[in-house]
């Protein structure tokens, strides 16, 4: 599939490469293969010169984040269908095929994944991604098969091809026209919410996110900021908003935002009284840099679109205890 390139972005993973960069190569079914090097300062560029001569190597200058080291080194990639992978995924056989024929058989398709299990239990998904995202009226991000820190097993009930909200950064085959014609990620956002940003943009423009389970691939998760790091904190939070200022339509920005910040601010409180006083500190900073950002965020005729779950996730998961039917 000479039209298909597995594009994966590296930033110090050299470990990574080394342990799981053989299960990319050998599963792929003729697609091209390129690392793309954030500027990594540790021996990942030695490693794939000395090992894998076949697979290309594109040098970024300087360390762009997950969003803008993907746009700046998919501007040099022809391809029909980029499979955004991250160093930290083991992938299986025959995982290319069933997700490109989906795509190729409906071309409203602009992005899907496959089912997304844990590398360290097998039998569970895994947080970034599951069986497909959604994300709440409030903005507030969650999977099936994957809601907050609860982890369902695999037991077949997500065995389905189906179209969800938005598909994760960790594994994303996305149609090479739509991202290009749609900017690419935001590189404001640097890392994390950017791929939700980017497949909410797409629904605005008409087109599909899908969920394929014929495929599957497996993910360490955590690999370049463990989820409790302030930095991770911070990126979420901020970028949440931004990801809602420059997707909401008009009659909904200021009241979603407003209640958003409200219950950013009750978190925030509760990460202080748990004793992490940098992750609280890191959701005030967020704040602050939304703020910032706002003239910087571009509101290209946000509307109305489909799958945005209408219930509070946080409401439901911590209050009710009930697991949302999507």
């Amino acid at each position: 599939m000479t039209n298909v390139a597995v594009v994966i972005l590296n930033y110090n993973g050299r470990n990574f490469l080394e342990k799981f960069l053989p299960s990319v190569v050998n599963n792929a079914d003729g697609s091209e293969i390129i690392v793309a090097d954030n500027a990594s300062s540790d021996d990942s560029i030695v490693f794939l010169k000395n090992n894998y001569p076949q697979v290309r190597l594109i040098q970024l200058p300087d360390n762009q984040g997950f969003a803008g080291g993907y746009n700046t080194a998919l501007k040099q990639i022809t391809a029909e269908y980029y499979i955004l992978l991250n160093s930290d995924v083991e992938v299986t056989p025959q995982w290319i095929r069933p997700i490109i024929d989906l795509m190729s058989a409906n071309l409203e398709i602009a992005a899907c994944q496959p089912k997304i299990k844990s590398f360290g239990q097998k039998t569970h998904f895994e947080y970034a991604g599951a069986a497909g995202g959604y994300i709440d009226w409030i903005g507030y991000p969650f999977c099936r098969g994957r809601v907050f820190d609860s982890y369902e097993e695999d037991l077949g009930q997500y065995n389905d091809t189906k179209e969800v909200f938005w598909a994760t950064g960790a594994c994303i085959f996305v149609r090479a026209s739509v991202f290009h014609q749609l900017g690419g990620f935001d590189a404001q956002f640097f890392a994390h919410m950017e791929e939700i940003d980017l497949c909410w943009r797409m629904k605005n423009n008409g087109y599909k996110i899908f969920y394929c389970s014929n495929s599957a691939v497996f993910h360490v998760g955590g690999g370049t900021l463990h989820k409790s790091n302030p930095r991770k904190t911070f990126l979420n939070y901020r970028n949440g908003l931004a990801m809602l200022y420059k997707n909401l339509p008009a009659n909904k920005l200021v009241s979603t935002i407003f209640l958003r910040l409200i219950l950013d601010g009750i978190s925030g409180i509760k990460l202080l009284l748990d004793g992490s006083f940098a992750d609280f500190w890191a959701v005030i900073k967020a704040h602050f840099a939304f703020y910032a950002m706002i003239p910087k965020l571009e509101r290209k005729s946000p509307k109305e679109v489909s799958l945005i779950y209408q219930k509070s996730i946080v409401f439901e998961y911590f209050v009710s205890k009930t697991t949302p039917k999507v």
